[in-house]
């Protein structure tokens, strides 16, 4: 529900009608300061409430949530609160400007456009790989808009496991050569794999390589799952960067699919929920695949199927945002493009409190109340080539009864996009060492570098083109 959008058409609507907020609060059955709460975009009005209003306005439910101002003005209000409440406005500390009826329309143009301005300076400003930034922030919204469940992707994988006699359990590497078979392909282990790949494919000769590195830190079974997923899924060569992202999201999604079915996962996530005690790590060992795809094939299922609203986070040692979800309100650190990856979490959250934790073997759970609401959270680390990592999923504090770990203590507090949160020191360190300290940051080559070029982003071509030459001859 666009709240802004709503209040804002709930004032149009009543002041077109003659009415103060007494009488309209009165003839809908609560007081007019919650009224007021919700014109200003402050509240969501319960369902209830929402079709009382429509009545008494006159309007259908619908025509109350549509999405098209009712005139430029109302538009122009909406563009500039949101604008206000956006974090990037927040952290520049400024003072909001009132948004009422005596602010001149030609002031509401000029404030708009200076916000429009100053997003476009930021955009311009921006890390390098713009356009992945953009792309990652589209589709993730996409994912979002239908609670990260795909139905047609389900069904493929429904087909797919029907058809190689899988009944229920583990995908056993048996059960994923005939699946491989049966699409026509041969697979070929081999120590000389690109070195920028994790598998190819040979449509040609209907082969696929893979590595024999035990070294590697990618699933070998989930690694094939998604070079069959491509195939199944025929993917063309990706044309720009948000289609090859979007083919990687449905690649993993498929794989993903086929490791924790659909409906063998419902089952047990059903069975776990009616006994309160739902663990994702319960869900990795019954399908003995990593705690990381638990997580996320946890994510694609926990809305549709069992009504609870989720978010996950993979978050760096150092702080940083590597992938993130969320459908539940949780507010995640935003750069200007509305980029979440690459951004630096709040250090009082779960996912980077449970990095001082002693206690590597347990999953660390913790509450933490924050701005949009509290949360319950349940993270553990993993440590691969890149570093340590932490691997968490959340819900709203309502939902933390159906899962194990809800008895926790721990307990933690983020004001966060507050700077003074954990942006910036506390202000006795501050004092005590400002002027007196010159760090010199580890920088990653990666922040300077401009997106890979080519068909396949960070694929060296050449170097896979010699490989199957090599390969084909043999």
């Amino acid at each position: 529900m666009d709240v802004i959008s709503l209040g804002k058409r709930i004032r149009h609507l009543r002041k077109q009608r003659g009415l103060t907020l007494d009488a309209l609060g009165s003839a809908v059955g609560t007081v007019a300061s919650q009224l007021s709460l919700i014109e200003n975009g402050k509240r969501e009005p319960k369902l209830s409430l929402l079709r009382t209003l429509a009545r008494e306005l006159g309007v259908s439910s619908d025509d109350l949530l549509g999405t098209d101002p009712p005139n430029r003005r109302i538009a122009l209000e909406i563009e500039l609160e949101r604008a206000q409440r956006s974090s990037q406005y927040q952290s520049l500390r400024l003072p909001s400007v009132r948004i009422s009826s005596r602010l001149p329309t030609e002031v509401l143009e000029t404030l708009v456009g200076l916000h429009r301005e100053v997003e476009r300076q930021a955009n311009l400003n921006a890390a390098t790989p713009e356009e992945a930034r953009r792309a990652n922030t589209q589709l993730r919204r996409q994912m979002r808009d239908q609670d990260n469940y795909f139905g047609d992707l389900e069904e493929q994988a429904r087909e797919l496991l029907e058809h190689v006699d899988y009944a229920s359990g583990p995908l056993s590497q048996h059960v994923i050569s005939d699946l491989a078979s049966y699409l026509g392909f041969t697979l070929h282990h081999v120590d000389d794999l690109p070195h920028s790949t994790r598998s190819v494919t040979d449509l040609r000769n209907q082969r696929i390589y893979l590595t024999q590195n035990k070294a590697s830190a990618h699933n070998p079974q989930t690694v094939l799952l998604q070079a069959l997923a491509s195939h199944v899924l025929q993917h063309q060569v990706p044309t720009t960067y948000l289609d090859f992202l979007r083919q990687r999201v449905t690649t993993n999604y498929l794989a993903a699919a086929l490791l924790i079915p659909e409906n063998s996962a419902v089952r047990f996530l059903r069975q776990a929920m009616q006994q309160k005690e739902i663990s994702v790590e319960d869900l990795r060992d019954n399908f003995a695949v990593s705690y990381e795809t638990a997580a996320h094939r946890f994510t694609n299922l926990a809305t549709h199927h069992l009504g609870i609203r989720t978010h996950f986070q993979k978050v760096h040692k150092s702080g940083t945002i590597f992938k993130a979800y969320e459908n539940d309100g949780v507010a995640f650190p935003k750069d200007a493009t509305g980029a979440i990856e690459g951004q630096p979490i709040c250090r009082f959250w779960t996912s980077r409190q449970v990095f001082d934790v002693p206690d590597k073997f347990s999953a660390f759970n913790q509450y933490t109340d924050t701005p949009t609401g509290s949360f319950w959270c349940t993270a553990r680390t993993e440590r691969g080539p890149d570093g340590e990592f932490s691997l968490s999923v959340g819900v709203p504090y309502a939902s933390s009864k159906w899962f194990r770990g809800k008895e926790t203590t721990e307990r933690s507090v983020s004001r966060c996009p507050d700077p003074d949160c954990c942006r910036r020191p506390p202000r006795a360190l501050a004092a005590a060492w400002a002027g007196n300290v010159w760090p010199a940051g580890r920088a990653t080559s990666s922040q300077l570098a401009a997106m890979p070029r080519g068909s396949f982003p960070g694929v060296d071509e050449t170097e896979v083109y010699r490989f199957l030459e090599k390969h084909s001859r043999r």
